[in-house]
């Protein structure tokens, strides 16, 4: 599997960020049951998966466990893999981070923080370039607060789209065909920020988080992969395979009008 080729699949993205109190009495069983269903029923209609990691590491080494499982399902049913942790560090730990996620699942994506510098990306861009998936850095996400540091002026720009420039250049060292391994986390609530992102990086996959929930569009575009969570895997705030189903084709309806 080559990641990239979520980029020829239908632009929508199923965030999995797994909440137990809604799986009854024995959670992850059910949990697991449930995202296996849900991966089946809209793989069609998927570019990607994407694992908020967080809510899976809080599960403890049950969780871990689950993550593997869930990932592992989704790649066998033809599904990319995102998986979202916002890594960044710096060498012998960059280099353990890029083991962790890319080297050992190839094919699938990362998402990581360039606050320590370029520099420090290195190692993720190296394993994915080496096991043939793709490194989504964080330039301006979907959060509110964002702009305390994003949207600081830098060389008479914001310094998400500094970044984003730095990135793009950085990022022609490995393109495969019309794309880059490397693209960048723009977020869906900021849809001025994903038009001036990609004219300065027109080979950079980008993922556009907050669709949905966090009052994102839907935005059209080649090599704009929409994710939406909490309005795709728990519409109307429950599991509800149905309504999960009937959520994929209003976001898919959205996209190819």
């Amino acid at each position: 599997m080559d990641f990239l080729e979520a980029l020829s699949r239908p632009p929508l993205v199923l965030g999995v960020d797994p909440r137990p109190s809604l799986h009854g009495r024995e959670p992850v069983p059910h949990l697991r049951r449930y995202a296996l269903e849900v991966f089946e029923a809209l793989a069609p209609s998927l570019a990607a998966v994407k694992f908020q990691l967080a809510f899976f590491e809080a599960l403890g080494l049950e969780g871990m466990a689950l993550l593997l499982e869930l990932a592992s399902g989704a790649r066998v049913m033809g599904l990319p893999v995102i998986f979202d942790g916002k890594r960044g560090d710096i060498g012998s730990t960059a280099e353990a981070y890029a083991e962790a996620y890319l080297r050992r699942f190839p094919g699938s994506a990362l998402t990581v923080n360039p606050y320590l510098g370029l520099e420090a990306l290195q190692p993720f861009f190296q394993a994915a370039w080496e096991s043939r998936g793709a490194v989504f850095v964080l330039a301006k996400t979907s959060n509110p607060g964002s702009g305390f540091l994003q949207d600081l002026p830098v060389g008479g720009k914001p310094l998400y789209l500094h970044l984003a420039e730095a990135l793009a250049e950085a990022g022609k060292e490995l393109m495969e065909g019309p794309w880059s391994r490397v693209g960048l986390v723009v977020g869906a609530t900021y849809p001025e920020a994903v038009q001036e992102v990609r004219e300065v990086a027109p080979q950079a996959p980008l993922l556009l988080p907050g669709v949905g929930a966090q009052g994102g569009k839907p935005l059209k575009g080649s090599g704009l992969l929409n994710a939406a969570s909490r309005a795709l895997f728990y519409p109307g705030g429950r599991p509800d395979l149905e309504e999960a189903k009937k959520a994929a084709e209003d976001l898919l309806r959205a996209l190819v009008e």
